[in-house]
């Protein structure tokens, strides 16, 4: 019994499969003219950082014979986004179907072969290689259709644009003659010719399905159809003109680019932050497409300069620099990917512009807003922590060279920090800054939340001399030992002599970063350690560029941490201070 209704349900399977099939190809094969296709208007997109783009169409469109809504436009979506929709209530959407169809398109003769197959029945003086003009007329070009091609071939052979033979049937006083058109070397039209002819082609078509409850079809249908696909991004960019008193006034705009699709009077939403799309590189069936779709390098994600605007939230602490690959030569800025892989830790914010009019292929720039915000001025001198002496001794001499450029002329920053008391939050983003209309610098604006702080960097403060020296005090021989190892124990003593030779009172933040354990600091400086249990040395972005000149045993992470110890402290015009620490690390005997 169970065998039998396995049968059943396998013969029912196959008739479904053969239908299916049966039906695809003369679907496929039917010719639909180019004035029957449709093209669904987009109402409304919501655009994300990284060019991913949430498009809404909808619109009142034309129906075909069968009541359904035939559209010449396939989108590209991301698996799972796609959904389609009837918003009219004669009718409900029963399916959509996309496929290969035969469109006839009337094109512009351009040449004699053309001109004669545009104009069947004309009258004309042909002129032949070798033979004298003669009156006739054009009686027909033969040709193999779609449906004999189909109905002469195999099964499973696809299916064919027509065949156009090379022979033309010339009609005159003795007869009908045949011609191959090569031999025709002029006509003349003895009546106005038909400029144009019909010329069919393969399109991806998309099908709207209605179900019109046994009602006769109406001639228009109000439907709909929304989608994630890539192809537009926006990119913010900041105007920070600072009053020298503590006043900024910020200015938002953004450069939206379209590679997606003609939107006009459309509603567009810009968002900060990107949401994750799991299955962002797999393309949904119904578009007929295997891969996505090449866009141009601003929606790549695996440009050389994409570190240019990385997301990420960063800590309002100050933080070591960080190591970036610097563009060489005339290699371009990427505007691209920069912004895609980590707006994941932005919050979503929304800016909403009315009446969007772009076309495929066009950028524009549109301002978003203007905010006055709070900011003031500090100093930074950020001292980050080199390799040991006996790291050091195996590096060759470029890199010794590289190192002693980098750590042996420390210079204090000038930033501004700004106090973001918007009702919207900061994203990242290029920032130019200016003061009485003239240009002081260009930074890097962070994502920053409502209430938080941002630094922009402004210049080197060259007016702020800063000296700094480590000295090894004791050297401990065999102070450890561990897995049947001995370790020696270097003490080191540091310190940064700074002075102010600005006729003002400045505030500076000092950090020094060791390789090794801070023992003590003076001036209230704060200690802190990167841990070696917490994973901090798997997760953190802040090694500095020379660490994988050298492969560091197993041991040094159980001996040794990153320390920093952390000065606030104000100079007056003219002042001197000196901050002092002492640190240790651990070494194999």
């Amino acid at each position: 019994m169970k065998s039998t209704k396995f049968n059943q349900k396998c013969v029912f399977a196959i008739a479904v499969i053969v239908f299916l099939t049966m039906f695809f190809r003369s679907t496929a094969s039917e010719n639909i003219p180019e004035n029957a296709l449709a093209n669904m208007p987009v109402k409304e997109i919501t655009v994300f950082k990284d060019g991913h783009t949430f498009v809404l169409h909808e619109g009142q469109m034309p129906t075909d014979t069968d009541g359904n809504i035939v559209l010449d436009y396939l989108p590209r979506p991301i698996i799972g986004t796609f959904w389609s929709y009837s918003a009219d209530s004669k009718t409900k959407l029963a399916g959509v179907v996309s496929g290969k169809r035969i469109v006839s398109i009337d094109r512009t003769a351009l040449n004699i072969p053309e001109l004669i197959r545009a104009n069947i029945g004309a009258k004309v003086k042909v002129s032949e290689i070798g033979l004298d003009a003669y009156e006739c007329t054009i009686f027909a070009i033969p040709s193999r259709s779609s449906e004999e091609l189909r109905r002469t071939s195999p099964e499973s052979n696809p299916d064919e644009l027509p065949q156009q033979g090379n022979i033309v049937m010339l009609k005159y006083e003795g007869g009908i003659k045949a011609v191959s058109i090569d031999r025709i070397q002029q006509i003349t039209f003895l009546e106005e010719p038909q400029p144009s002819l019909e010329h069919k082609e393969f399109r991806n078509i998309m099908t709207l399905k209605l179900d019109w409850n046994k009602s006769a079809p109406a001639k228009t249908a109000n439907v709909g159809m929304m989608y994630v696909q890539k192809g537009i991004r926006w990119i913010p960019n900041y105007r920070v003109e600072i009053d020298g008193k503590g006043q900024a006034v910020i200015k938002l705009q953004a450069t939206i680019i379209n590679e997606l699709t003609d939107i006009e009077n459309v509603k567009a939403h810009l968002v900060i932050g990107v949401p994750t799309f799991a299955f962002q590189e797999t393309v949904d069936p119904i578009s007929l497409q295997q891969t996505v779709a090449q866009l141009s390098s601003n929606f790549q994600r695996n440009s050389r300069t994409a570190y240019s605007f990385d997301n990420a939230i960063m800590s309002q602490v100050r933080m070591s620099e960080r190591n970036v690959e610097v563009p060489v030569n005339n290699e371009t800025i990427d505007l691209g990917p920069e912004v895609a892989s980590s707006g994941k830790n932005e919050d979503l914010y929304i800016f909403t512009l009315e009446n969007i009019t772009l076309k495929k292929g066009q950028r524009m720039v549109v301002p978003i807003g203007e905010y006055k915000l709070k900011y003031k001025d500090v100093y930074v001198l950020d001292l980050p922590f080199g390799p040991p002496p006996e790291v050091r001794e195996r590096f060759n001499n470029d890199q010794v060279a590289q190192l002693a450029r980098l750590y042996n002329a420390p210079k204090a920053i000038h930033k501004i920090r700004i106090s973001n008391t918007a009702d919207c939050p900061l994203t990242t983003a290029p920032a130019l800054i200016l003061r009485d209309g003239r240009i002081i610098s260009q930074g890097m604006m962070t994502y920053t939340a409502i209430g938080a702080a941002c630094d922009l960097e402004l210049t080197t403060a060259v007016d702020i001399s800063v000296k700094k020296l480590d000295e090894e005090t004791e050297r401990i021989p065999n102070s450890e030992r561990w897995n049947n190892n001995t370790y020696s124990r270097s003490n080191m003593t540091g310190t940064i002599s700074l002075t102010n030779h600005r006729t003002d009172t400045i505030e500076l933040e000092v950090r020094r970063s060791v390789l090794g354990n801070i023992d003590d600091a003076n001036k209230e400086g704060k200690i802190t350690h990167i841990g070696r249990h917490e994973g901090e040395w798997m997760t953190t972005d802040s090694f500095p560029f020379w660490w994988n000149w050298y492969s560091w045993p197993y041991w040094w992470y159980h001996f040794n941490s990153v320390g920093q110890v952390n000065w606030d402290i104000k100079l007056k015009p003219d002042e001197s201070i000196s901050l002092e620490y002492k640190w240790h690390y651990f070494w194999l005997s």
